[in-house]
């Protein structure tokens, strides 16, 4: 069942007057290739991006997705991260590598944000979920390095797992 169209005006420090449409229900039809393990709001509890990725553009997004999310009050802080490890590389880099597109200058995660929500951009949905299925290298590697249950084994490529919306919390 598709939804009413619904129009959002972004203005946080990354845009201004950014203006999208949602046209699925929240957290329905995705692509039947992309199947995320963690909902936006449930990595932002369990804590991702050292705290800091969401604290500025919260009003695009429903006010349940804060309740309980590790979020730092001021810079960076990779002890709120679930592993307490920093898995992230600066947004300089993703910049260099050309893996930021234009309508989410964020990044994966503010693309899976309004994904979920229920924007729907074909052809970069198509992208980022090639992008999404090419992490689960890493899921191989950690089945294939660390005893079943061993959070202790490679905690920085488990923390970029749920970085991804994989519960590497299960391998």
């Amino acid at each position: 069942m598709r939804r009413r169209p619904v129009k959002v005006t972004v203005n946080d420090r990354m845009q201004r007057a950014y203006r999208y449409v949602l046209t699925e229900p929240a957290g329905r039809n995705f692509d039947p290739e992309f199947r995320p393990e963690l909902t936006p709001k449930q990595m932002l509890a369990l804590g991702v991006f050292c705290g800091k990725y969401m604290t500025d553009c919260r009003k695009e997004y429903p006010e349940s997705w804060f309740r309980g999310a590790r979020l730092s009050r001021s810079g960076r802080d990779c002890s709120l991260n679930y592993f307490g490890v920093n898995a992230s590389q600066p947004l300089s880099v993703w910049r260099k590598q050309g893996w930021i597109y234009p309508d989410d200058p964020r990044g994966w995660f503010q693309w899976y944000c309004r994904y979920y929500m229920g924007r729907r951009i074909p052809t970069e949905d198509a992208r980022q979920i090639r992008r999404w299925k090419a992490i689960q290298r890493h899921v191989a590697q950690i089945k294939r390095s660390c005893e079943p249950g061993d959070l202790t084994c490679r905690p920085r490529q488990r923390q970029a797992l749920l970085h991804w919306a994989y519960d590497s919390r299960k391998l």
